[in-house]
């Protein structure tokens, strides 16, 4: 009986390396993937594609992207918030079971999932915009609301490990909490904590995901906004190397304001220059311009901006935000005036769509 228990043990072990060895296999092939495209070009990201559009909303197959270039965009950007309050959709309406859905079949085609996630607070329940109440030193190790703030990690892993193929494969992503912390906006913001604080929440929350919740999976983004004209400003919120695999940036005004697209490259260079000499990926994380007033953004800004030679060598992918029907948009749609210069700005060499991503990954 003893060998048998034995037996049954050391298989039971073997099974739960074998799955470790699974999981991390994905991670690190997602890493080398994206490290693997420097100098092939920079992969096109949209936050919630599948998920509505102009005019339509959860229609299968669909994507504005799709409509005006012909291919879907090679990166997947999909938002949590809500998930710790055990919504059943998320901040922007989107269900959790479609967004499950959606990084399954995403990933499943080819592409790659990247998370974000704005939290209500644990304390009473206000948004991530809400900055009255000082929320971060409560959360953290030690303060008042931290087994609290624990359960809302617990729900949040909850989801991520159920992002599973049908062959069992526990699906790969970038994860990107804490972002845009040099702004004053959310209340883990510039002025809601100090930088000392924030790294210690973000550290936490890598540490209490990976290791308490075996969210194996994941690739780690630290994304602070426009905020930083130098890498010790760049660096003042940023928790170790440790706990982030991917560098990057958010940024919006440097892109719709006059004069200032040699600054977002300057920027660029400053997060490149980090990444490569700690042998990470870099990205250009969150971007675009609100219902695009400007038609030929996507050529005259963006594509300026991603044309650097030193942006073009070595930024991995550059998303933009969402397109909701009832809010704003910021990818056309067929028959806006700016649809044709997105489609000149994605139909070059360098830019990558998920059929152009998949034909380079054939190719190594």
């Amino acid at each position: 009986m003893r060998v048998k228990i034995w037996i049954l043990l050391l298989l039971g072990t073997m099974l739960s390396c074998s799955v470790s060895q699974n999981e991390i296999s994905e991670k690190d092939k997602l890493f080398k993937t994206l490290q693997s495209l420097k100098g092939k070009g920079v992969l096109f990201g949209h936050q919630d594609t599948y998920a509505y559009g102009y005019t339509w909303n959860d229609v299968e197959g669909q994507s504005d992207v799709k409509r005006v270039t012909g291919d879907y965009p090679a990166v997947f950007g999909w938002e949590l918030g809500g998930i710790e309050e055990g919504k059943l959709a998320n901040l922007d309406t989107v269900s959790f079971d479609n967004i499950r859905k959606y990084a399954i079949k995403a990933y499943g085609q080819g592409g790659i999932n990247t998370f974000s996630w704005h939290p209500f607070s644990v304390i009473d329940g206000v948004d991530s915009w809400n900055t009255e109440t000082r929320v971060v030193d409560k959360i953290i190790p030690g303060g008042d609301y931290h087994e609290a703030f624990k359960k809302d990690l617990d729900a949040l892993a909850d989801f991520l490990n159920s992002v599973i193929t049908v062959e069992g494969v526990k699906v790969p992503f970038i994860f990107r909490p804490w972002h845009e912390m040099d702004g004053s906006w959310f209340w883990w913001g510039s002025d809601s904590c100090s930088p000392k604080e924030l790294k210690e929440l973000f550290r936490f929350t890598v540490q209490y995901l990976r290791e308490e919740k075996a969210v194996n999976q994941m690739l780690v983004a630290y994304s602070p906004d426009r905020n930083f004209s130098t890498r010790e400003e760049y660096l003042s919120w940023y928790p170790g190397d440790e706990y982030i695999d991917l560098i990057g940036m958010d940024n919006y005004y440097d892109l719709y304001t006059n004069g200032l697209l040699d600054e977002a490259i300057k920027k660029l260079h400053i997060i490149i220059d980090y990444a490569n000499e700690k042998g990470k990926i870099s990205a250009f994380t969150e971007t675009g311009y609100e219902n695009i007033p400007d038609s030929t953004w996507y050529t005259s800004k963006l594509g300026v901006v991603l044309s650097d030679s030193i942006v073009a060598a070595n930024i991995s992918y550059a998303l933009v935000w969402r397109n909701d029907p009832l809010k704003h948009f910021f990818f056309p749609f067929p028959g806006h005036p700016s649809a044709k210069y997105a489609k000149e700005f994605t139909d070059r060499e360098d830019i990558l769509l998920l059929e152009d991503f998949k034909q380079i990954k054939n190719m190594d």
